[in-house]
Order: structure tokens, then C-alpha cells, then sequence
């Protein structure tokens, strides 16, 4: 009696530690592949797709957009988190992560990244068109290749850094349509603007944690934060202009300019609080704004579709 009592308590105990084990797997693949940041391209690439669109949706058509860039995107963020194995080890926001803690091998890393990338290019290929494929290889390309080693080389990276992030509306858009139109441009320009007060305000934040990796930020020497706060104006402000773009391009209704304008203009309010006070909590409120305000105008953009 008591030694099946002992064997069952070590069952228990197993268990859980196998459940422990499956869940902390499950957790560092999400972070290898940037589980949220994957899902804002979701959200962008399946808004491009709707709006460019044509009634009825194809819902099959919408899924394989997704999916394939989904997984691109994926891939893209583990070959990113390979190549940057050494770099994040020295940084406490990203020492954690699976690679550079040891929980994962680099080349697991990698080859989860390569395999990911090409599924992703080759699924958009082969479901989509061969546009969408392209665009989508450009974006990996450029991640890779262009932002990841220009974050040691030059503060031109966050910009560089904006272009893959800005593609996956445009990816949706040529899904549906076959071709890049000024309304896929228009989207383009929305979401490279929307990335850089919201980098601005992490790369303040975080501008201790980016030197000491050795990473160029606008931020690294910028201690009072006088220059990042007036860059996060400037461009909140430029987006305040360009998001009204797809009302005057016939893309939605102009129903959606006045929510625009809320929407940006309090963009541009928080943007001016971080200025005014160029403190840790207000670049944390314009980093949240910006997380709020883009999910509210890509709804504002599907729900006022022309």
C-alpha cells in the first residue's frame, strides 16, 4: 500500500514536470518567433488583403495570405534572434530569450528560421501569386540582411528596420488584387510611420540596455531624451497627414478621416507629452498609445471600406 502511494505521488510528479517542460517549450518557440510581433503582421497582412478586396471575400485566398506570411514572418524573427544570439546576451530585455539563455541550440534556431522562411515564400508562391512571394523573400532579405547588421553601423537602422514591418499590408493587397497600387502604398506609408515613435520610445527606454550590446540608436547619447521625443512629434505628426491618404485615394469612405484624426491626433498629443517631460513614464504612455492607436485605425480602415 505504501509503495504504490510513493509510485503515485512520483507519477504526479512526473506528469507535472513533463507539463512544465511542454509549456516552457511552447512559450520559447513563441518567443523565438516573436509570437506578438507575428501577430501584428497577421492583422496588417489580413487588413490589406480585405481592403483591397473585391466582394465577395475569398476566405480560402485570406488564409493562405496569412499563413504564408505568417510563417515568413516567423522565420524571419528566428534567423534575426540567431544571427543576434551573442548581442542579446548582453542585453537584460532580451538575455532571456531561448537562444542566448541556453535553452535552445543556435542551430535549432536556425534551422527552424530557414525552414520557416522558405515555407513561407514558397506557400505565398504556390496559394497566392508570385508578387506576394516576392515581396515577402524582400522583407527577409531586407530584416536580415540590411536592419540586423546596420544595428551595429548606423542610427539609419530604425528606418531600415520600419521597411519589413510596413510590407505585410502591401502582401495582403497584391493577394487580392495582382498588383502594388497606390492603395497598397498608402498602407505602406501608414504602418512605416506608425514603427518609429513607437522604436523611439523603447529605444529611450531601453538606450543603456542598446549601447551596452553596441547597437546605434538616436537614443544612445541622447540622455535627456530631447532627441527622441522631437523625432516621435515629427513623425507622429507626418502620420497624422498620411493615414488620411485612403479615404482621398477611394480606398474607404470618408467616414474613416474623422476617426482618423482623432486617433492621430492623439498620437501626436502623447508624442508632445514625451517631449515636454522626456520622462521613462511618458515614453512608456506614447509606446502604449502606439500599440493601442494601430489596431483601432486598421478597424476604423475595414469597417469604413468603400
Amino acid at each position: 500500500m505504501k509503495n504504490a502511494v510513493i509510485r503515485n505521488a512520483t507519477e504526479v510528479e512526473t506528469a507535472a514536470r513533463n507539463g512544465e517542460s511542454v509549456r516552457g517549450r511552447v512559450l520559447d518557440f513563441a518567443e523565438l518567433f516573436k509570437a506578438r510581433l507575428t501577430l501584428l503582421v497577421l492583422l496588417t497582412t489580413a487588413a490589406g488583403f480585405y481592403l483591397g478586396a473585391e466582394s465577395p471575400i475569398n476566405y480560402a485566398a485570406l488564409f493562405h495570405v496569412v499563413f504564408g506570411t505568417a510563417a515568413a514572418a516567423a522565420g524571419a524573427a528566428a534567423l534575426n534572434q540567431w544571427l543576434e544570439r551573442k548581442l542579446d546576451a548582453l542585453m537584460r530585455r532580451t538575455r532571456t530569450r531561448p537562444v542566448p539563455a541556453g535553452r535552445m541550440r543556435p542551430a535549432e534556431a536556425l534551422t527552424l528560421g530557414v525552414a520557416l522562411s522558405v515555407l513561407g515564400v514558397s506557400y505565398l508562391g504556390a496559394t497566392c501569386n508570385a508578387l506576394s512571394a516576392t515581396l515577402a523573400a524582400l522583407t527577409i532579405v531586407i530584416y536580415i540582411f540590411g536592419y540586423t547588421p546596420l544595428k551595429r553601423a548606423s542610427t539609419a537602422n530604425t528606418v531600415v528596420g520600419a521597411i519589413p514591418g510596413a510590407v505585410p499590408p502591401m502582401i495582403g493587397w497584391v493577394a487580392a488584387r495582382g498588383a502594388i497600387e497606390a492603395g497598397a502604398w498608402s498602407l505602406f506609408a501608414i504602418l512605416l510611420l506608425w514603427q518609429l515613435p513607437h522604436f523611439f520610445a523603447i529605444a529611450w527606454m531601453h538606450r543603456e540596455d542598446y549601447s551596452r550590446a553596441g547597437f546605434r540608436m538616436i537614443s544612445s547619447d541622447d540622455r535627456s531624451g530631447e532627441r527622441s521625443a522631437s523625432q516621435s512629434v515629427f513623425f507622429c505628426i507626418l502620420l497624422l497627414v498620411i493615414a488620411g491618404l485612403p479615404a482621398f485615394l477611394g480606398v474607404v469612405t470618408f467616414a474613416y478621416l474623422a476617426i482618423e484624426l482623432v486617433l492621430g491626433g492623439l498620437f501626436v498629443a502623447v508624442a508632445m507629452r514625451f517631449l515636454k517631460a522626456r520622462t521613462v513614464r511618458a515614453a512608456r504612455l506614447l509606446f502604449i498609445t502606439s500599440i493601442v492607436y494601430l489596431p483601432l485605425l486598421l478597424a476604423a480602415l475595414v469597417l469604413t471600406k468603400s
